[in-house]
């Protein structure tokens, strides 16, 4: 299997690992054949995107330890579905972005300059 690569083409480096995200939950916004959601766009959490997601039927704030996660709050980073961003990007409530951690197929669903609007990677580091 070919290397994963990011938005700008690079290898796709880690989004986070506190908590695990990925579809893999492998830290990294990989996706495959069983990813009908699409988790790669690797988002840093905000209250405002919390709330807007709740409301959309997607809770990520509480946490769920049958499923060994520990629900989400603001400055963390998660692999959202490419598809949530993008509604939250129309809605005004898209959450900043690491580009370096965002996989390619994310522009299947937004384009590079929507991105890059809200990248946060100055610094690009995975935890």
């Amino acid at each position: 299997m070919a290397e994963a690569r990011n938005v700008l083409g690079h290898t796709l480096e880690t989004c986070c690992t506190s908590p695990m995200t990925g579809f893999y939950r492998d830290g990294k916004c990989n996706t495959g054949a069983g990813d009908m959601g699409a988790h790669v766009v690797c988002a840093q959490m905000t209250e405002e995107f919390l709330v807007f997601t709740k409301a959309q039927g997607n809770d990520l704030s509480t946490p769920m330890p049958m499923y060994d996660f520990p629900g989400l709050k603001p400055g963390d980073r998660w692999c959202l579905c490419a598809s949530r961003w993008k509604q939250a990007l129309d809605d005004g409530m898209a959450p900043p972005v690491v580009l370096s951690a965002t996989h390619a197929s994310a522009l299947e669903y937004v384009s590079l300059s929507e991105l890059k609007q809200y990248a946060v990677d100055a610094e690009s580091s995975a935890e």
